[in-house]
């Protein structure tokens, strides 16, 4: 213990002084404060406060924190009262005691001293080796009532424990355990949360709204070919995606072990490690971004047939296939508050998310990263992938016309 007292001394010197230097080149202050910083915390250091300084405790203004410890016969709600009137830092707490006084820090009373009136002591160790005339309460200490010493008066420890060592107390004896007050943090009002809610959705959604840009200027042939598999084979892509999933860990272990298993692989480990995780980020990234292609291309075309005016890009079909998949996180942003509703609200959303990485997944492990055309309806004669094909012509036939009826004599 005193090993541990000493380092912790020697580093309050050390730290301190090199805020000292650090003050003097900075030109805002000189050695005179470090050193008395030092002068101050050393003895609480080896009388084992090193938190608070033994100190009184001023008298609260008239609308201020205050207690009455004549009567201990309800100490919780007087641990309450003492636990609201403490402040951080604990130089800054005032309290008004009935008939007493309150201390903070260890506290002391001396074999040839009499204290007249209730002592309250916060967050220290109360030695009674004189006479005390009234109650003590200790918060967060021990009360110890040395050989000789007297109190006239009830004791009370919250958070420790009362010792007679000798001495006599003539009232009644208490020591109970801490219960602190539940956090007194201020209540967020639903603006902000809804203000937090909607930065951290925005901020996602332009990140994916970046990377689905980058991703269609460079690899755009890729990003059709899984996004055709996703339209495509749809219930195939989510399977696959599901197996996916479940063999990802055990893949990666194989080829660890495979790895291991090797002299010129064991060195590799960490490359096929990092290698691996990129490989696994970028298919389940991609396929999100395949699938809101996939969704823009639906509803932008559908719109076109409808004789909606647009100019079809794979910018436009990213862009409105994530607007499209961020409805229900919108609804969770604005409607998450409300009890019940807003957990049915993201329970929803985050199946709906998981649902759209495991088709977008699957449909990038079958397209081998949009390298393979098996499986996105690629085989169809290119001329029958035309815009004038899909939507300008009836897809159920023209309706037949009667023939005019002949003239007579024709």
């Amino acid at each position: 213990m005193r090993a541990g007292k000493a380092a912790a001394a020697l580093l309050v010197v050390v730290t301190l002084i090199s805020a000292g230097r650090l003050e003097a080149a900075t030109g805002r202050g000189g050695w005179g404060e470090p050193v008395s910083r030092v002068k101050n915390i050393i003895p609480l250091i080896f009388l084992g406060s090193p938190d608070v300084a033994p100190q009184a405790v001023p008298t609260a203004e008239p609308q201020g924190p205050s207690v009455d410890p004549a009567h201990l016969n309800q100490p919780a709600a007087l641990e309450r009262s003492l636990r609201t009137a403490l402040r951080r830092p604990l130089d800054a707490t005032r309290l008004t005691v009935v008939g007493g006084t309150a201390r903070l820090g260890a506290y002391s009373v001396g074999s040839a001293e009499t204290v007249h009136g209730h002592v309250v002591v916060l967050e220290g160790d109360v030695d009674v080796h004189g006479h005390v005339d009234g109650n003590i309460v200790a918060l967060d200490g021990d009360i110890i009532v040395h050989p000789g010493a007297s109190v006239t008066g009830d004791v009370l420890a919250i958070g420790g424990h009362v010792r007679e060592a000798g001495g006599n107390i003539s009232g009644s004896v208490q020591s109970l355990e801490a219960v602190p007050l539940p956090s007194t943090a201020a209540a967020i009002s639903i603006p902000t949360v809804i203000a937090r809610r909607a930065a951290g959705f925005l901020g996602v959604f332009l990140t994916l709204v970046t990377l689905g840009f980058g991703l269609v200027t460079f690899g755009r042939p890729n990003l059709e070919i899984v996004s055709d598999t996703v339209m495509q084979s749809f219930g195939r892509s989510f399977l696959v995606g599901l197996l996916g999933e479940v063999l990802i860990l055990p893949t990666f272990g194989m080829l660890i072990v495979g790895l291991v298993l090797t002299v010129a692989g064991a060195l590799l480990v960490p490359f096929g490690i990092v290698v691996y995780a990129l490989l696994a980020i970028v298919a389940i990234l991609g396929g999100v971004l395949a699938v809101a292609h996939a969704m823009g291309e639906t509803i932008t075309r559908r719109r076109m047939a409808q004789g909606f005016k647009a100019s079809p890009n794979s910018y436009r079909y990213l862009l409105t296939g994530l607007v499209a998949l961020s409805v229900a996180w919108l609804a969770w942003v604005v409607f998450g508050w409300v009890p019940v509703a807003g957990g049915l609200i993201l329970s929803a959303a985050a199946i709906l998310t998981w649902f759209i990485g495991t088709v977008g997944f699957g449909a990038a492990l079958l397209s081998r990263g949009g390298i393979r055309e098996h499986f996105a309806g690629r085989l169809i004669p290119a001329e029958m992938l035309t815009d004038e094909y899909l939507w300008a012509t009836p897809q159920f036939g023209v309706p037949a016309v009667k023939r005019p009826p002949k003239e007579p004599g024709a």
